[in-house]
């Protein structure tokens, strides 16, 4: 019973890396095409995180990340990657717009 608990624990989190990985990608890809005029394909498919977060990280949205880090000595590495991850984050742009029907924003543009 513990081998297998062990086993799903292993599985659970490659997939945990593999999702943060393809996440880690998505947002490479988007700083990179922010201020470009020319189309970049971006890999929203690759993991069920992206696809969730495609409209909140490169789509129609205002979308804030909140990056927490540690003081602690031995959290070095880690606070380091978080930085650099936050770096990387800033650089994506959205053009966030008003979902509405043409017909309303006429009626509503008229008055």
């Amino acid at each position: 019973r513990g081998q297998t608990q062990l086993q799903e624990r292993l599985k659970e989190g490659c997939a945990i890396n593999k999702s943060l990985s393809a996440l880690g990608k998505v947002i490479t890809l988007l700083a990179e095409a922010s201020g470009k005029t020319q189309k970049t394909h971006i890999p929203y498919r690759d993991s069920v995180l992206t696809w969730l977060l495609r409209e909140s990280l490169g789509g129609n949205a205002k979308t804030a990340f909140i990056c927490t880090i540690s003081p602690a000595e031995g959290s070095y590495e880690e606070t380091l990657s978080t930085l650099r991850y936050a770096t990387l984050l800033k650089k994506v742009q959205n053009t966030a717009y008003v979902n509405e029907d043409p017909n309303e924003k006429l009626i509503r543009e008229l008055k």
